[in-house]
């Protein structure tokens, strides 16, 4: 069949020029592990707890009404569309490059944001507790930080073929810990006996609805981002559906399993968003394995600590190449569109981002008094926030293709056909739009519905604080973003138009 007027792909000069310096380095293996460590975020674990066992019947209706059809749009999507820089390119093709370079934008600094904040926190925490004590401020605490978020950083600058395998350890990492965990969490109930909840305990509240979507959303996210490298995939038209049907899976029982343990064994008000897991690990472990409990605690924080390095540094490698390809593509400064030559990563975007990871983490540092718990908890949200945005372009964007590009072959189609799709896009839409929100806004629920919030017991600062920071972070980053996208005028004019590898069926009604 003859390539279609409209299946073509637009792109520059510069990003055929770079797109010469990639190298084919991810396998099926590969891809499956990459999306484990990028969907499963050990950080959220005692966030999502903290809020009992009504918490967990959230993440279980969300995993259904969010995650599959979340899976289905992007198996259809990412097995198309193979282009570097899958969502970029996917929000560039459905509704232009300025769309397309806003997307990115929040898309990529969601992760400064988060290795900068929560990783950083709660890695520092976790460590301070187990291994050996940081003094909350200090001079330590800073050096810490700063030093898991280069390691983070450096992991996305190697080379693929070889950095590939750091995300692969970190999933390994997520079973084990959280494997051990729940093994130990059984012999624990045996010798012991458990807390428990009653069933009453999980019918739904607005309060804990409200307060948990942003985060749940948040945990749930990240099946787009291998196609951030799909020309570094070695088969992305077959692997990437098969990948995300196994990664969520997967992903969805490393959330459930160790979260519904950490209910069964403490009470909600003893859990901390920052220490929840960790929490729970030093109970059971002291419970089950007597004198030998604080040398496999010691074994534990450390798999902890380096689970949370590769969460950063898989996010890094993927956003930063999104960011890349917008830069190359002319909707963002062109000076970080360059792929090293040698290495095949875009080192300057890694740059910019442990660059701004640690701008943040200094700031989140030296900006609250209220405790370390309240500086984690809000610089998660700003993080969650800048994530959520990004999607609204992304999810719309894979329905507007099955129509502005119909001919290009889809290897794997929505099993519902055209109506499906819909559904999906609808309800991935619907959720994310209302996560964004509350992210930003989350004295919501007192001003919609009339129920108390307490804005400074939430969230352990003013309201007036929370705001300038949360607003003020994300003006500045879309004012960054249109200014970038000036910045790419010259590189945009030198545009050509190349084929979308054509398939030999239309995408089905």
């Amino acid at each position: 069949m003859a390539t279609h007027a409209l299946d073509v792909e637009r792109t520059t000069k510069l990003a055929l020029q770079e797109k010469g310096k990639l190298i084919k380095s991810l396998g099926r293996f590969d891809m499956v592990f990459f999306t484990v460590c990028a969907f499963v975020g050990l950080d959220t674990l005692g966030t999502v707890a903290n809020k009992g066992p009504e918490g967990f019947f959230w993440l279980i209706v969300l995993a259904l009404v969010f995650v599959v059809p979340y899976m289905l749009l992007m198996a259809e999507v990412g097995s198309a569309f193979t282009q570097e820089g899958g969502p970029y390119e996917w929000t560039k093709m459905a509704f232009g490059r300025f769309h397309g370079g806003i997307a990115a934008i929040l898309y990529w600094v969601t992760n400064p944001l988060w290795v900068g904040g929560s990783l950083a926190f709660i890695a520092t925490s976790s460590w301070s507790a187990n291994v050996f004590k940081i003094g909350n401020g200090s001079f330590g605490d800073y050096v810490f930080k700063l030093v898991f978020i280069w390691i983070s950083i450096g992991v996305a600058i190697i080379s693929l073929r070889y950095g590939k395998w750091i995300p692969n350890l970190g999933a390994f990492l997520r079973l084990i810990v959280l494997g051990f965990f729940s093994i130990t969490v059984i012999i624990y109930g045996a010798k012991h006996g458990v807390a428990g909840f009653a069933a009453s305990q999980l019918s739904p509240t607005r309060a804990i609805f409200f307060g948990l979507v942003p985060l749940l959303l948040f945990n749930y996210v990240g099946f787009e981002l291998q196609n951030g490298a799909a020309e570094e995939m070695e088969n992305p038209q077959k692997d990437v559906p098969l990948s995300i049907l196994r990664s969520g899976i997967t992903g969805v029982l490393m959330y459930a399993v160790p979260i519904f343990c950490i209910l069964l064994i403490l009470p909600a008000k003893a859990v901390t968003g920052i220490g929840g897991f960790i929490d729970a690990v030093t109970l059971v472990f002291h419970g089950v394995y007597g004198g030998a409990a604080h040398a496999l605690l010691i074994v534990m924080t450390l798999c902890f600590v380096g689970a949370l390095v590769t969460s950063g540094a898989v996010w890094m490698i993927g956003s930063d190449r999104i960011q890349a390809v917008a830069s190359y593509d002319g909707a963002f400064f062109p000076f970080f569109g360059v792929f090293n030559r040698k290495l095949g990563t875009p080192v300057r975007v890694n740059v910019m981002s442990g660059v701004v990871a640690s701008a943040f983490c200094i700031v989140a540092l030296a900006a609250f008094n209220g405790g370390a718990n309240a500086k984690f908890v809000v610089v998660l949200d700003i993080a969650i926030s800048t994530t959520l945005l990004s999607y609204l372009w992304i999810f719309p964007a894979a329905l507007k293709l099955r129509y502005s590009h119909p001919h290009v072959h889809r290897p794997y189609v929505h099993p519902w056909g055209l109506r499906g799709i819909w559904v999906s896009t609808i309800l991935t839409t619907f959720w994310i739009a209302l996560g964004s929100w509350v992210a930003v806004f989350p004295d919501t629920l007192e001003r919609l519905f009339g129920v108390g919030y307490g804005f400074k017991d939430s969230w352990s600062v003013s309201q007036g604080t929370f705001e300038v920071l949360t607003l003020g972070t994300l003006a500045v980053i879309v004012v960054f973003g249109v200014i970038g996208y000036v910045a790419g005028a010259g590189v945009r004019r030198d545009t050509v138009e190349i084929p979308i590898e054509p398939g030999t069926v239309s995408a089905p009604a």
